[in-house]
């Protein structure tokens, strides 16, 4: 007599995520429905697959009645649910992956889905979103992303984001991305050796962040740029660049009076005496001064 055995055994995958994408968005058989948008559009669902995909879904769905057990009819749609704060393309690729465990993502849309994954709690969706961004990072995309890596706590996309700003810094100083960073986000990217720029440029950089910044958020210049600020490598510029850092000063008041200080005590003492080491030491891209030859650690 044969053993008895069992065995799960697994038909064509293309042939039924197919099956399940035409079930996207599709309001045959559907049983709850979403507003979408500023737009205000439909999106049609199916709460079975919603719930047994996303914990999010099963608690929103959970929450709104359904038809009673004593009625003879199918279970009625539920909602609809208004959703004004995401996109509907960013929806339904959420609705997508959802259904087919698979995404459809362009460089328009990325960034935002990848916060709708991590919203929703889909760590898969955000895994396949990071790598999506990660292969198409751009010039002008790029400081965006790296805003969204640090927000959401993705440490590797963090570290590819910083890398590529490290290869192409003069470009990505000139984007609006980097004028719409963060303070704590632009202060970590100052604190990097392999900044491809010159300190000027990057002083001049920071100058215009800091306006935009004060623009926006309706505080004083020193105020918005304090952390920043303290990134600057003063030390590293030459006498005649402190003298006309210190006219523009005087009109914004960027930087603190004490930091300007010690950048000309650094040239008094032919030593960055005073001055934390990390704001002596030149970066990739800062261009040879005369005096850079004092600031190394081993001078006395």
């Amino acid at each position: 007599m044969a053993g008895s055995g069992s065995a799960r055994l697994q038909g064509d995958v293309a042939a039924f995520t197919a099956a399940l994408r035409t079930l996207v968005n599709n309001p045959q058989f559907s049983d709850v429905m979403f507003v979408v948008g500023q737009e205000q559009q439909k999106v049609f669902a199916h709460r079975c697959v919603l719930a047994c995909r996303c914990q999010a879904f099963r608690g929103m769905l959970s929450q709104a009645p359904v038809s009673s057990q004593d009625s003879s009819s199918s279970v009625p749609p539920q909602g609809p649910f208004i959703l004004g704060n995401v996109q509907p393309a960013v929806f339904l690729a959420v609705i997508e992956f959802l259904y087919t465990n698979s995404v459809t993502l362009n460089s328009h849309i990325a960034l935002e889905v990848l916060t709708s994954s991590v919203e929703y709690g889909l760590q898969d969706l955000c895994k396949l979103c990071v790598k999506f961004i990660k292969d198409t990072l751009s010039v002008e995309q790029v400081c965006e992303a790296l805003q969204a890596a640090v927000t959401y706590g993705q440490v590797d996309l963090q570290q590819h984001c910083l890398a590529f700003i490290e290869g192409c810094t003069a470009a990505v100083v000139r984007t609006q991305g980097f004028r719409e960073l963060s303070d704590v986000v632009l202060a970590r990217v100052l604190r990097s050796d392999r900044l491809a720029v010159d300190e000027l440029d990057l002083v001049q950089a920071v100058r215009e962040w800091a306006h935009v910044s004060s623009a926006v958020l309706e505080r004083p210049v020193p105020e918005v740029a304090a952390l920043p600020v303290r990134e600057l490598r003063l030390p590293l510029l030459a006498p005649s660049e402190l003298v006309t850092l210190e006219s523009y000063n005087q009109q914004d008041l960027l930087i603190p009076v004490e930091n300007i200080a010690a950048a000309w005590r650094a040239h008094a003492l032919r030593k960055g005496s005073g001055v934390p080491s990390r704001l002596c030491r030149p970066r990739r891209g800062t261009r040879p001064r005369d005096h850079h030859r004092h600031l190394e650690p081993h001078a006395k």
